[in-house]
C-alpha cells in the first residue's frame, strides 16, 4: 500500500514538475494537459494506439521488474529487445511455414536467443563477479552493433535500403490484418463507426501476449518454489547457499527469464508492428522505459501492467502538445524523470505518510 502511494504522489509530482516547465514555456499546463487527454482517449483509433505503444513497455517493464525481484539490475533490457526483435526479423523472413508453427516457432527462437543474451550477464556475475549493471550495458551496444551488421547480410537486406526485407505474412500477429482492407470487411466496418477507428492503426495480438506474461510472472514469483529460491536468492544470496540453494545457477536462470522477457517484447513489436527492422543510430529506448515501467509499478506484475499502459498513454499523448500547441516535446521526457526521481527517493514522502496516519 505504501509504494503505491508513493507512486501515486510521485505521478502527480510529475505532472507538476512538467506544469512548470509548460508554464516558464509560455504554455498554459491546464490546456496542455487538456490536449493530452482528449489524443489520447477522444477517438477510438487513439486508444488503439496506445495499446500498442504499452505492449513492448508491459514486456520490458516485466523483464527489468522481474530481475529486480530477484535481486539484480537489468540495465539490458534494451539489448535483449534488439536480439529478440532481430531473431524475429530474421527467420520471420528465411521461415515460411503455416502460421500456426511459423508465429510460435519464431516468437519461441527470439524469446531463446534473447534469454541467453540475458543469461550472460548472470554468468559473467555468477562464475566472475562481474557486476550486472556493468554488463549490460555494454551488451546493449553490442546488441545494437550486432543487429546493425545482421540488416546488411546479403538476401536479407532490403535493395539499396537499410531495412531488411518484411517478414512473410505467415509470421504477421496483426488482428485481421488481411479482412480489414477485403471487400467483406471495408463494408462491415463502414457500418461500424467505433471499429473503423480502433481498426485503422496495426492491432496485433502482442498485447494478449504481454496479459498472459504478466499473469506467468506472478504466479513463478508468488506460487512457485522456484520462484521463492529466486527471491531468496537476490535477498541473501549467503544465506541462500548456506540452505543450499546453487545461487550460481539462480542468478544465471533470473537474468535469462528477464532476458526473454524483453526478447519477447522486441519480438511482439516486429511481428505485430514494425515487420522489418532497420539500421539504428541509437537504441530505440524500449528497453530503457522499461526501468520507468518497473519503478512506477513497484517491481510488481500487475502494478507494471497498470504503469506500462499509463507511460504509453502519455508518451503518445505528449506528440498532440507538440502538434497542437508547439509544446517542447521533451516536457514528456522530463515529467518521466521527475516521477522517477520522486519514487527513487521515498524519504521525502515520510512526513506526508506519517502525518496522513496520525491525522486520517
Amino acid at each position: 500500500m505504501k509504494k503505491f502511494i508513493i507512486s501515486m504522489l510521485s505521478i502527480v509530482l510529475g505532472l507538476i514538475v512538467g506544469g512548470v516547465i509548460l508554464k516558464l514555456s509560455g504554455i498554459s499546463p491546464l490546456e496542455a494537459y487538456q490536449v493530452m487527454w482528449e489524443g489520447a482517449f477522444s477517438q477510438p483509433n487513439y486508444i488503439s494506439y496506445i495499446i500498442i505503444r504499452s505492449t513492448p513497455l508491459i514486456l520490458t517493464g516485466l523483464s527489468v521488474a522481474f530481475a529486480f525481484r530477484t535481486g539484480l539490475f537489468n540495465i539490458g533490457a534494451e539489448g535483449q529487445f534488439i536480439i529478440g526483435a532481430m531473431t524475429a526479423a530474421y527467420f520471420g523472413f528465411v521461415l515460411n511455414l503455416n502460421p500456426w508453427i511459423q508465429i510460435p516457432l519464431v516468437m519461441l527462437m527470439a524469446t531463446l536467443a534473447a534469454a541467453f543474451y540475458g543469461g550472460l550477464s548472470g554468468f559473467l556475475k555468477a562464475r566472475f563477479g562481474v557486476h550486472e549493471v556493468l554488463s549490460t550495458i555494454m551488451l546493449n551496444w553490442i546488441a545494437l552493433y550486432l543487429s546493425n551488421h545482421v540488416i546488411f547480410i546479403e538476401g536479407f537486406r532490403r535493395p539499396s535500403m537499410e531495412t531488411t526485407e518484411f517478414i512473410n505474412p505467415s509470421t504477421s500477429i496483426t488482428i485481421l490484418e488481411d479482412w480489414k482492407i477485403s471487400d467483406m470487411g471495408l463494408e462491415w466496418l463502414s457500418r461500424h463507426e467505433f471499429w473503423q477507428s480502433f481498426m485503422r492503426p496495426p492491432v496485433n495480438a502482442g498485447i494478449f501476449i504481454a496479459l498472459l506474461a504478466v499473469v506467468i510472472v506472478w504466479i513463478i514469483l508468488n506460487k512457485t518454489t522456484f520462484g521463492f529460491k529466486l527471491k531468496a536468492v537476490g535477498f541473501s544470496p549467503l544465506a541462500s547457499e548456506y540452505a543450499g540453494i546453487n545461487t550460481r545457477i539462480k542468478m544465471t536462470q533470473s537474468m535469462m527469464i528477464s532476458g526473454a522477457l524483453a526478447g519477447l517484447a522486441g519480438a511482439t513489436h516486429v511481428m505485430g508492428v514494425s515487420k522489418n527492422i532497420a539500421v539504428l543510430a541509437a537504441h530505440e529506448g524500449y528497453g530503457f522505459d522499461g526501468i520507468a515501467v518497473a519503478l512506477i509499478g513497484s517491481n510488481h506484475p500487475v502494478g507494471v501492467l497498470f504503469s506500462g499502459f499509463f507511460l504509453g498513454a502519455l508518451k503518445y499523448s505528449g506528440q498532440k502538445i507538440q502538434s497542437s500547441l508547439e509544446a517542447p516535446s521533451e516536457v514528456i521526457g522530463i515529467m518521466i524523470g521527475a516521477i522517477i526521481f520522486f519514487i527513487a527517493i521515498p524519504s521525502i514522502f515520510n512526513f506526508v505518510l506519517k502525518s496522513w496516519r496520525k491525522n486520517p
